[in-house]
């Protein structure tokens, strides 16, 4: 077993695309409620109340929805020049970049599923004022109260192409633990979906099947709550605004996430969900591997998943 690199801190931020940057800003800041950090040109940073960066969501208006980019923040500075070396080797770096708002200089890559990717470590902490400070001086900011109130980012699910190949480019280059897979079978492992680890977290990266071979896609983006009872009233909270549900409020077998998914009004899926109900302390854990067969099952109550969360993501087919 190759040793595991842990030069990862945790997932920073992800630039989400969308046709309709008004509204969705106003679904980020009145229905889910977050803050905003920042509006520039066709960009708008936003945070929720316990991230401590500067931003966790740069909406940048697009013609289609999709992902941009997404950041993962390094260890330490040495962490970041030890990835530097390990991808300026491959043909999927792209090179150094000035940095964008809230964060120094970074280094983009692209996955072999065409994503594109940047590692940083100088970053703006985000310093609450005025009536943004909270009377808990262990929390970022004061509760917003507003919506279904965010706590902080928590995991990012991309489609990919070649499963296989993204976990080998991810756990070779990039570092951090497979804790959990799900795989054709129990004899030839070919892998349908990945979930990476980077810190205590179970994970903080999600890969699934593309079953349209196409490269560069997004499936989701997962805002944590602080129990299960919130995700719940967050369902009452899209209900009352008109916010399509896609499917739950329900638990995940694998990672055992109680969640909730929703359509943002540009056409992306995000997830609110608790998902502290299971972490992985142990440093040489093992792989849990689930089959095709298994999954078939359902959700952890039996639940049937909808087929749309099989087969949608942004940008869809025609706007490729």
């Amino acid at each position: 077993m190759s040793a595991i690199i842990r030069d990862l801190a945790h997932l920073a931020h992800i630039e989400m695309y969308t046709p309709k940057l008004d509204e969705s800003a106003r679904f980020f800041t009145e229905i889910m409620g977050m803050y905003v950090s920042a509006a520039i040109g066709d960009s708008i940073y936003l945070r929720a109340y316990d991230d401590y960066e500067h931003h966790s969501l740069k909406l940048t208006a697009n013609k289609h929805a999709g992902i941009g980019h997404f950041a993962w923040r390094t260890q330490s500075p040495a962490a970041l020049e030890r990835r530097e070396e390990a991808l300026s080797k491959t043909k999927y770096a792209v090179g150094w970049h000035d940095g964008d708002l809230g964060h120094g200089p970074s280094y983009q890559f692209r996955y072999p599923s065409g994503h594109l990717a940047e590692l940083y470590f100088e970053t703006h902490k985000f310093k609450a004022s005025g009536d943004s400070v909270s009377a808990l001086k262990n929390t970022a900011s004061k509760f917003p109260a507003r919506g279904i109130n965010v706590r902080r980012i928590d995991h990012l699910n991309l489609l990919a192409p070649d499963i296989r190949a993204f976990r080998d480019f991810q756990l070779h280059y990039i570092g951090g633990n497979l804790s959990e897979s799900i795989v054709d079978n129990l004899e030839d492992m070919n892998p349908q979906a990945v979930w990476f680890q980077v810190n205590s977290k179970s994970y903080d990266l999600a890969v699934t099947a593309d079953h349209l071979g196409l490269n560069g896609r997004f499936h989701h983006l997962t805002y944590a709550v602080n129990s299960r009872e919130e995700v719940l009233i967050a369902a009452d909270i899209c209900l009352e605004n008109g916010i399509f549900i896609e499917t739950g409020p329900h638990k995940h077998a694998i990672q055992q996430t109680f969640f909730l998914y929703v359509y943002e009004p540009g056409g992306n899926r995000i997830e609110i969900a608790n998902t502290t109900a299971r972490l992985i302390l142990d440093p040489d854990v093992e792989t849990v591997y689930w089959t095709l067969e298994e999954r078939k099952k359902g959700q952890a109550w039996g639940l049937a998943t909808v087929p749309s969360f099989h087969t949608r993501g942004t940008p869809m087919p025609e706007e490729l």
